[in-house]
């Protein structure tokens, strides 16, 4: 294994006959990683991802806020909530 990090936070790891990959300690260091840190592992077009929690809730964040179309002063959660009451309304007229 290469413990250089390269510009961009990516270094070179192999994945032992165990199926283990060690994080290079100057990553660790970085990203404040502690031993019983706990990560999330997803694969993303073909990629491995691993982030925290509050790191996928931020992505999450930004990518409804960079999608969101509606009004820009309106809340997404307010605009679902109203929506889901106008539907629920509708389910009991009928």
């Amino acid at each position: 294994m290469s413990d250089q990090v390269h510009e961009g936070g990516s270094s070179e790891v192999i994945v032992n006959r165990d199926g283990r990959i060690l994080i290079p300690a100057q990553i660790r260091r970085d990203l404040r990683m502690t031993a019983g840190s706990t990560l999330l592992l997803s694969v993303e077009d073909g990629r491995v991802v691993l982030e925290t929690r509050e790191q996928l809730l931020d992505r999450m964040r930004r990518e409804i806020a960079e999608s969101w179309t509606g009004d820009p002063d309106t809340s997404v959660a307010d605009e679902l909530i109203s929506e889901r009451r106008v539907e629920a309304a509708g389910e009991d007229a009928r």
